[in-house]
């Protein structure tokens, strides 16, 4: 296993498990889902106190999918033990990593565009691993995670457009 050293000198594993990789992104829906449920409960108004709470369950929702593909006896374990060669760390993950604590709850296109950037963010990274799969398997394994989060941007985009709405 080749690892390398970072810029602050600590070392970083160059190459990974696909379920890493999952394991790492249910890990960041569930510190998104806990987010916006610290900020709903922050005293906000009130329609930004429903976005933030619909968007907790939402992350709650695809940290647990996530979840479902690491439990054993799942149909995707031969792909989840694949390796990659990732010299960065994952795609974006710096930029991911420091959204959940900017979230701008003033009004309810803010938490909007801050869930977008984040679901836009992790599609672009499966798109990025599927574009770089050892084999067709894993490829459709990480088309099949951006699909989703195209479905979840889509499904996101019009119930928030509901509560501006009502």
């Amino acid at each position: 296993m080749a690892a390398a050293v970072d810029a602050n000198g600590g070392i970083r594993m160059r190459f990974h498990q696909v379920k890493e990789l999952v394991h790492w992104a249910a890990d960041y829906h569930a510190n998104l889902a806990s987010n916006y449920t610290r900020l709903a409960a922050s005293g906000v108004d009130d329609r930004v106190r429903m976005a933030l709470d619909y968007l907790a369950e939402r992350e709650r929702k695809q940290q647990a999918d996530l979840a479902g593909y690491l439990d054993d006896g799942s149909d995707h374990t031969a792909v989840l033990e694949a390796w990659f060669d990732e010299p960065n760390d994952f795609p974006h993950a710096p930029v991911l990593e420091r959204l959940p604590d900017g979230v701008d709850s003033e009004s309810v296109q803010s938490v909007l565009a801050t869930a977008l950037t984040a679901h836009r963010m992790l599609q672009d990274l499966y798109a990025h691993r599927s574009e770089l799969a050892g084999g067709s398997d894993e490829r459709a394994f990480f088309e099949a995670l951006a699909a989703g989060h195209e479905a979840e941007v889509r499904r996101i985009v019009r119930d928030m457009q509901r509560l501006e709405d009502y």
